[in-house]
């Protein structure tokens, strides 16, 4: 089991940046950032699998690409987003999340959640 716990969330104008960061017990081969904004569906907005090893990679959902940036901090043990240029439209509780297997794109199906933090652009 891996526990996660979100910080870094808060209200901030367009065109404005946060970094949100997840404190995780045990790293996990495919480690996400989700977000769902109220009446919407939840959406996965970055991925980072395999991190550390040959084959690693990042991916973004199209809606954030060019803004939004995923890494990670073994040593911290401390998953990071990076978002730059916020639009209203980013405004949703932001979760991560954890998965055992990395497809190549995106996380199997996490089944460890952070509680969320709040993120709101105006």
């Amino acid at each position: 089991h891996v526990q996660l716990v979100e910080s870094g969330g808060g209200s901030t104008q367009a065109g404005g940046s946060l970094r949100l960061s997840c404190n995780y017990s045990r790293n996990r081969r495919c480690m996400a950032w989700f977000r769902q904004a109220p009446g919407k569906e939840r959406e996965g907005v970055a991925t980072i699998g395999n991190a550390g090893r040959t084959g690693g990679k990042t991916t973004f959902a199209d809606s954030v690409k060019g803004r939004f940036t995923i890494s990670q901090d073994n040593a911290k043990n401390t998953l990071y987003l990076q978002m730059n240029s916020l639009k209203p439209e980013d405004t949703a509780m932001y979760y991560c999340a954890a998965d055992g297997i990395f497809s190549g794109v995106k996380c199997l199906r996490p089944r460890q959640w952070g509680q969320g933090t709040q993120v709101t652009v105006s």
